[in-house]
């Protein structure tokens, strides 16, 4: 259930652009989905506060960030923006993680997952490091798919092949990249490692 609302936004944003290409105009999609996505990801928060009486920060900041960002977007009719979108938040991952290894007591994944797992201060940096470098690497990604990728093509095939990358490719990526690092931690585990909950 967790793992649908947190995607909740997503679909109706990748729904929307697929049915408005099918049924209005292909060259409208974009705004449609964004329009969408903003009104998804704040019933994702308010939902979110509804049943647990708190908010997560990422939902917050995927909050503000849409809103913003996809605002910009309606209002200037503009689809620069909500490209910018998925680089934004991932290089304000970046910039967290990285900036809590430098000047922090401890990294900021640590804080995250330390209540699940007990692991050495070296795994944790390395750990911390890893996910800064790779949410600035697809941040950047993100930016050469939707601004410089096969500019041979028409637009509209252009933005198409975006959102597909935003849905498919972004996802896809960071599933095997927190596989990777499962397998990375599963080497530094033991029956202690593991935090006794009960």
């Amino acid at each position: 259930m967790k793992l649908l609302s947190d995607f909740f936004p997503l679909i109706f944003f990748f729904g929307t652009f697929k049915l408005y290409g099918l049924y209005g105009d292909p060259a409208d999609a974009i705004y449609a989905a964004t329009a969408v996505g903003i009104v998804a990801s704040m019933i994702q928060v308010g939902f979110f506060w509804h049943k647990n009486n708190r908010v997560e920060t990422v939902h917050i900041i995927t909050l503000v960030i849409i809103t913003v960002f996809g605002g910009l977007t309606l209002f200037l009719h503009d689809d620069t923006f909500i490209k910018w979108k998925p680089t934004i938040i991932n290089w304000i991952f970046t910039v967290i993680l990285l900036g809590s290894q430098l000047l922090g007591k401890k990294p900021a994944i640590q804080y995250v997952m330390g209540s699940q797992l007990q692991l050495p201060g070296h795994v944790w940096q390395r750990l911390n490091l890893a996910w800064g470098i790779f949410f600035l690497l697809v941040g950047t990604l993100n930016l050469y798919v939707a601004f410089w990728y096969r500019l041979d093509l028409d637009f509209a095939t252009r933005q198409a092949l975006w959102v597909d990358f935003k849905v498919f490719g972004l996802l896809g990526l960071t599933l095997v990249f927190a596989v990777g690092q499962a397998f990375f931690l599963a080497r530094h585990m033991n029956p202690e490692t593991l935090k006794d909950k009960t």
